[in-house]
């Protein structure tokens, strides 16, 4: 942990392919503006592959990996969305330990669009009342959340505060409501 209060490190935690590439620079953008670190951590290093819904967009360095750096490196985690990016991360444990240890420590965690399907493997949105691409309803329903249709939820009802959001086109509210939550 920083030790300046006021410094943030934030993870975004992405697979190396199949992150919609907005759900990553819009929340990186408003992470920086608010004088912090955004740090992308990877299952792989290198650099990862975004895309522009289904096409291939540009590509980002790793700052690290989920096997090197833990979630005590961090203040909090943002998960963007696109559909092959939690959906491989929800495959691999390592990934998905990463991001259940954020819970496990009360940090902030942020996640946008098709991101809850990482926190649904990791066993996290039990009881928490959240939002997220319309086709994750069921998903969420079915793993114990509440499932509501808005721009952005904030909920405290669990180890820690989490922030979800539906799609791109609510990014303005995400990151605003992100940047407070990870503020305290």
């Amino acid at each position: 942990m920083p030790t300046d209060p006021h410094v943030r490190t934030i993870a975004f935690l992405c697979a190396p392919e199949g992150t919609e590439q907005v759900e990553l620079t819009e929340p990186w953008k408003a992470v920086e503006k608010a004088g912090w670190t955004p740090r992308l951590v990877s299952t792989q290093s290198g650099r990862i592959q975004a895309f522009d819904h289904l096409d291939k967009a540009d590509t980002f360095p790793v700052d690290t990996t989920v096997e090197v750096s833990g979630q005590d490196a961090f203040d909090a985690l943002v998960l963007p969305g696109g559909v092959a990016n939690p959906d491989f991360l929800r495959t691999d444990p390592r990934a998905v330990g990463f991001a259940r240890a954020f819970f496990e420590a009360g940090k902030p965690v942020a996640v946008i669009c098709h991101a809850p399907w990482t926190l649904i493997e990791a066993d996290v949105v039990r009881g928490r009342t959240m939002t997220s691409w319309p086709s994750l309803r069921t998903d969420l329903r079915n793993a114990g959340a509440t499932w509501v249709d808005e721009e952005v939820r904030i909920c405290a009802a669990g180890p820690n505060v989490l922030v979800s959001s539906r799609r791109p086109g609510d990014l303005a509210a995400f990151c605003r409501t992100a940047v407070e939550v990870f503020e305290g």
